[in-house]
């Protein structure tokens, strides 16, 4: 046999691509694999072992349909793409959320896929409860509010409302994120399945939660109905109207289901009552009612059931988990609060070692102030000192000028009054040299007035002497000459001379006067140079005495 025989012939195999609400993954399946194999897969992958409510979903010519488990993967009409494409969704939902969804991923997925929903207006929520709703959400994903950390636009980039209801209010992004962030800050403690659990337990209680709608009609010729399945039982709605169902069957009330082509028939449990039929637009449609129907009757019935091991054992699981959950959050709990009391001591701490350093910064800056204030004070002592010693070498030097002042102020008065004592002296002497030069100047006027008598007399006397000497003498006169020795002659030049000698007397006596004027008018320019030297001296006495009363 060869090595190549003796090798595993390996199976044939063709991928498979699972998208669910926040993932893709990607698997290889062997040809031969049923709708079941792919599913247990995706299940083991995901760590799902609620796998009851979830299913395969693909679309074929505009049509969701649901793999399904008994036929093999390859047998169905699947679109052949390479990698088929299949999405992971609930295909079946519980009555009661929190009693029934056990797991963390079974009820992580849920809230996934319900969140979308509602986001793309598949299920009616009003604008109040979305508000609420996405306060759950923003809680699952960011944890608890921290003002200092979600700042104002930490919601730009979710989407946590639907857009009906932003058309609805004419409001701002940043007004629907205050509204939000005002409910979301009111979850402070609630961790991330709490808050999902929260938001389904909202969601189950709105009309239109885990309800398929297929349009239906009373007969082959229009559509004018809806038929809705969901985990209670099968309902009737207008086609308006998808809130408030016109008729309802629940399962405890309906005896069987069964399509034949289009026509879908509805016989309840009571054989009396009317039996429901009803025409859709396709077989295939009749189909995918009859499946849903079938598993949400399944899952009716089994709830109503004591439950197997299996779920006996998930639910003791889960309620362990759930303890477990409970004991570490309450411990998360307090830890971080002692965390949060830690920080904040430490923040008191930093911020009271920040006030104490700076109250010591402070403090230093202080001293140095102090130090620098001790030295400029200092400075301003010694400068004080210099300045009280200068002061009082001052005021030696100003009692001593004083003192001086007091003595030239003597001085000055004793020299005023010995100037006003010559300035009185003067102004006698003054007086004296007035009267004197009065009377001189009378004397000199006299004087000048007898010289004029004298002369007037010598005048008279030598006409009187010519007219004596014409009359005597008149041949004297035709005949100036004469004998020296002729004694009239001799007497004429005694007369003469007595005349020559009186006029030489007039003369002395005219020069003795001018004389005397002459010396009494230098005197009197001495004198007054004197006097205007006395008062000069006055004036700066008076100048210096005013000097010194001003210094004083």
């Amino acid at each position: 046999m060869s090595i190549r025989g003796l090798k595993k012939k390996q199976p044939k195999t063709f991928k498979v691509k699972i998208i669910t609400v926040d993932a893709e993954m990607e698997f290889s399946c062997e040809m031969k694999w049923k709708g079941k194999d792919l599913f247990d897969l995706v299940c083991r992958a995901l760590g799902l072992r609620e796998t009851w409510f979830f299913g395969l979903q693909y679309t074929i010519k505009g049509m969701c349909t649901w793999l399904k488990m008994d036929k093999k993967v390859l047998d169905q009409e699947i679109p052949k793409e390479d990698p088929m494409s299949f999405h992971f969704l609930a295909k079946f939902y519980p009555e009661k959320v929190e009693e029934e969804l056990l797991q963390e991923i079974t009820q992580h997925l849920f809230f996934l896929q319900v969140k979308k929903q509602i986001l793309d207006e598949e299920i009616y929520c009003s604008p109040e409860a979305t508000v609420l709703l996405a306060s759950y959400a923003v809680q699952a994903k960011y944890g608890d509010y921290d003002p200092n950390f979600h700042e104002p636009g930490f919601l730009a980039h979710d989407e946590l409302l639907p857009k009906r209801v932003l058309r609805q209010y004419q409001l701002t992004a940043e007004m629907w994120e205050e509204k939000i962030t005002a409910w979301y800050a009111e979850h402070r403690g609630i961790a991330r399945d709490e808050a999902e659990m929260n938001y389904l337990k909202i969601a189950q209680d709105l009309e239109m939660y885990g309800v398929n709608y297929f349009p239906i009609a009373q007969n082959k010729n229009h559509t004018d109905l809806l038929l809705g399945v969901d985990a209670k039982g099968i309902h009737i709605y207008s086609i308006n109207n998808r809130f408030s169902p016109n008729k309802s069957f629940e399962w405890s009330a309906i005896r069987n289901i069964s399509y034949s082509e289009k026509e879908l028939t509805i016989k309840p449990l009571d054989k009396k009552a009317e039996v429901f039929k009803f025409f859709s637009s396709q077989l295939k449609v009749n189909k995918l009612i009859l499946q849903l129907c079938i598993g949400n009757h399944d899952l009716f019935m089994r709830r109503r059931k004591v439950d197997s091991i299996e779920i006996q054992q998930m639910k003791a699981q889960a309620r362990e988990e759930k303890a477990r959950k409970k004991m570490e959050n309450q411990r998360l709990a307090r830890e971080k609060q002692l965390r949060e009391e830690a920080e904040r001591a430490k923040e008191e701490l930093e911020r009271r070692l920040f006030q104490l350093e700076d109250e010591a910064r402070q403090a230093n800056e202080a001293l140095l102030r102090s130090q620098e204030a001790a030295e400029l004070l200092a400075e301003k002592a010694q400068i004080a000192e210099e300045e009280a010693k200068l002061l009082a070498q001052n005021a030696a030097e100003a009692e001593q000028e004083r003192q001086r002042l007091e003595i030239a102020a003597l001085k000055t008065k004793e020299e005023k009054r010995l100037m006003e004592q010559k300035m009185r002296e003067a102004e006698l002497i003054a007086v004296k040299l007035v009267k004197e030069s009065d009377r001189r100047a009378k004397e000199a006027e006299h004087l000048k007035q007898d010289l004029h008598e004298a002369r007037e007399a010598e005048r008279k006397a030598k006409q009187k002497l010519l007219d004596i000497t014409r009359l005597n003498y008149p041949h004297m006169i035709k005949y100036p000459q004469y004998s020296p020795t002729d004694t009239r002659d001799a007497n004429f030049d005694k007369g003469s001379i007595k005349l020559d000698l009186k006029d030489i007397d007039l003369k002395r006596l005219s020069f003795e006067i001018e004389r005397e004027r002459l010396d009494y008018l230098e005197k009197s320019r001495k004198f007054e140079d004197r006097l205007k030297e006395l008062k000069s001296e006055i004036h700066a006495l008076k100048l210096e005495e005013k000097q010194s009363g001003l210094y004083s």
